[in-house]
């Protein structure tokens, strides 16, 4: 079962990096792992790819070591050295930042991960990285849709390339087309050594838990709703949005049809039906 699984995932990574042009020949990428199932999985997937495909980058796992209680960096650096890959590790004291920063009764995520981002992509300069790669999933990804939806009012979500805004770092994420139910089945049966996030695990009542319950409700209705969420994302029309900027980028005419308030037919059914 578990070779079925790892070729699956393999075969879900190689074809986001050939659509997104993730990995290239002379590459150094710098791997982020934190310690969860899908940084494992990521860097494990990474370095078996690594032995097939028909050209050299080459990976070093960096992790960053945020002084949170109960975090264990030695457990990074034995599985990398046990696997043979190369690592360099990081220790700065952001926990105590973000303790003091952030209100009670908020959530913690949104300030320790722009603290990480920063070090991060400093961090690659310095290794001479091409490359960050991040453990960012299918789910992560619809998610991050809804919540954009939901919560910012904006359409976007994690794109599986995307270059830093400061222009010194590509971002990718190898695993977008791969189930989190299938990296957390993977990363179960090779027993990574898995260390929790105890800064934000103790907050309950999260947006993303509510999304993640949301669409677990759905996929008992409709297995493949989280697979048609992420087609729709790569299936933009842009005619069909409300986005006057993207219009005018677009070169794009503003829709024309008959007025419905004047009784005559719309281009969609039912557009002129809101209430």
């Amino acid at each position: 079962m578990i070779d079925k699984l790892e070729k699956k995932l393999l075969r879900n990574l190689s074809r986001a990096s050939r659509d997104w042009q993730m990995l290239e020949p002379g590459d150094r990428v710098m791997v982020c792992l934190s310690g969860g199932k899908d940084s494992y999985v990521l860097m494990d997937l990474l370095a078996k790819l690594q032995r097939i495909v028909p050209f050299e980058y080459e990976l070093i796992a960096v992790n960053l070591d945020q002084v949170q209680p109960g975090f264990d960096q030695q457990i990074l650096v034995d599985w990398c050295d046990r696997e043979g890959h190369a690592h360099h590790m990081i220790r700065v004291d952001t926990y105590s930042v973000v303790l003091d920063k952030v209100p009670q009764g908020k959530t913690y995520c949104s300030m320790c991960s722009r603290l990480r981002r920063g070090i991060l992509y400093s961090t690659a300069v310095e290794l001479g990285a091409t490359k960050i790669a991040l453990g960012h999933h299918r789910d992560d990804i619809v998610e991050t849709a809804l919540l954009n939806l939901f919560y910012s009012g904006k359409l976007g979500t994690m794109p599986p390339r995307l270059r830093s805004d400061d222009g010194r770092n590509t971002i990718i994420r190898p695993l977008a087309y791969c189930a989190e139910d299938d990296i957390a089945t993977y990363a179960g049966a090779k027993a990574f050594p898995i260390i929790p996030c105890n800064l934000c695990g103790s907050q309950d009542g999260l947006h993303r838990q509510q999304i993640k319950r949301m669409l677990a409700d759905l996929e008992q209705h409709n297995p493949r709703v989280k697979g048609n969420m992420l087609a729709a994302l790569g299936n933009v029309q842009p005619t069909h949005l409300l986005d006057r900027d993207l219009h005018d980028a677009l070169g794009l005419d503003i829709a024309t049809g008959a007025d419905p308030f004047l009784g005559s037919a719309t281009a969609e059914t039912g557009a002129g039906d809101a209430h």
